[in-house]
């Protein structure tokens, strides 16, 4: 045998056995393999100058080998180890959401371990893989955040866990189907924070202000304590006497009314503001304002629509109304498609017939589409009350703000100021035709929405 011949078949002895490993049974060498192999490789290229050493390199070679084999047969097997996992079934987006992972060592011996879950990159798992040393018979937890970024259903498959062999020549990856469904809804932790601001009178902190009513509710809800800025007139002088504190009367506000959303879900809602779509925005501004209406006795309903409907959830009260709004929305994208609003208030009109507060989020861009809007909203005046929503886009206030403008920086700006003296002649247009409107950044849109509500029902507008 010459020296050529042996380092070739030498060389594909290391390789076809490694193939074979990593294709049937998951099994991968680790770096400390490589540096082994290395020594007596280069002493196989001496064979090349001194052929009688072949006896010496051949006997330096079986005995590797046989020490890496004795060392692949000790790597773990997969019913050595158990795996967990869990996790609540709802998340909200861009919203921590907790995962928690149990390793169970079956066996006697120590291992190195490199465990990750099998997670879509939209959930952002932080971290992303845990590597520990896991003692024997013992248990291990671990627990790690997701922070998804967009909204819809998720499943995750698989849990992969690789571990390496007793001399650490030898890495096999174990997978375990471990299926867990995640239903990522847009943010409703804002919820519960809203319900805490309202028991503790500070709703001023999410920038919602507190209405002066235009005459007067007559039917009494309840006794409480008297605040600074209550009306002296609303002070109940017997209770007073009796609990020797003074107390106010409150009274409630008109029940029973109706409030239905069009969400726009076409080409203009695809744009992006602090990391989440112009439609991301819209929802939990919707879902935000459905939370307070329903506290207050209204119905609440919602339609999504963009080249076609894609779902209506009819106008109906209670708390549980907010269940089938978050199903209805929770899976909902944006559509690359032009909005057909004349498809939506053919819609409204036969779905809705009672006079409601009729609330269109959208975004303006073209002449094309404030015509439509202008068009279709000022036809509901009279039979319903319309609110329109314009979205505005940052970039523009942006590039007219910028001081001293030089260059492209003053064509920008000027391009910018005349889009802006459009947009403000579009929703003066609406305004003279006695609809609502509303100019909002989408990351800001939720407070003056509540506002905008707020004020309609202290008024009597409905």
């Amino acid at each position: 045998m010459t020296a050529l011949t042996y380092v070739l078949l030498k060389l594909a002895a290391v390789a076809l056995p490694l193939v074979a490993l990593a294709w049937g049974g998951k099994i991968y060498p680790r770096p400390r393999l490589i540096f082994l192999a290395l020594a007596p490789g280069l002493i196989s290229f001496a064979l090349f100058l001194f052929e009688p050493a072949l006896w010496l390199v051949l006997a330096v070679d079986i005995f590797i080998v046989l020490f890496i084999t004795a060392d692949l047969f000790m790597l773990p097997r997969k019913k050595m180890f158990e795996i967990e996992r869990e996790t609540g079934r709802i998340a909200s987006l861009k919203k921590p959401h907790q995962v928690k992972l149990t390793l169970v060592n079956l066996s006697t011996r120590d291992y190195a371990i490199l465990l990750r879950d099998g997670v879509s990159g939209e959930l952002n798992p932080e971290p992303a893989e845990f590597e520990r040393t896991i003692a024997a018979r013992c248990r291990l937890g671990l627990e790690y955040l997701l922070r998804p970024n967009r909204r819809g259903a998720f499943t995750i498959d698989n849990l992969y866990l690789s571990v390496a062999s007793r001399f650490g020549f030898w890495r096999r990856l174990l997978v375990y189907p471990r299926a867990s469904r995640i239903s990522v809804y847009p943010d409703m932790k804002q919820l519960a924070h809203y319900a805490l601001l309202a028991r503790t009178n500070r709703l001023s902190l999410l920038g919602v202000r507190k209405t002066r009513r235009v005459g007067q509710d007559n039917e009494f809800e309840r006794l409480r304590d008297y605040a600074i800025d209550d009306n002296h007139k609303h002070i109940d002088w017997r209770t007073t006497a009796r609990r020797q504190k003074l107390t106010v009367r409150d009274y409630q506000a008109s029940q029973s009314q109706r409030i239905i959303f069009l969400i726009d879900c076409g080409r203009m809602m695809t744009n992006q503001a602090a990391g989440l779509s112009l439609l991301d925005h819209s929802l939990n501004a919707m879902l935000m304002l459905s939370y307070v209406a329903l506290r207050q006795g209204d119905s609440v309903g919602m339609m999504t629509f963009s080249d076609e409907i894609h779902n209506y959830v009819p106008l109906r009260g209670g708390m549980n109304q907010m269940n089938r709004l978050l199903h209805a929305s929770y899976d909902r994208f944006p559509q690359l498609a032009e909005s057909r609003y004349d498809l939506a208030f053919r819609y409204l009109a036969s779905h809705c017939r009672k006079r409601s507060l009729v609330i269109l989020v959208t975004n303006v861009i073209d002449d094309v589409n404030s015509t439509q809007i202008d068009r279709y909203l000022s036809n509901l005046v009279g039979r319903h009350l319309p609110l329109g929503v314009l979205l505005r886009d940052r970039t523009l206030f942006n590039a007219v703000e910028v001081e001293h403008p030089q260059e492209k920086q003053l064509w920008r700006a000027a391009a910018a100021a005349d889009i802006l003296l459009w947009r403000h002649q579009v929703l003066g247009d609406l305004k003279r035709q006695g609809v609502l409107a509303l100019d909002v950044f989408p990351e800001q849109m939720t407070a003056p929405l509540i506002n905008r509500y707020l004020e309609v029902k202290a008024r009597h507008l409905l």
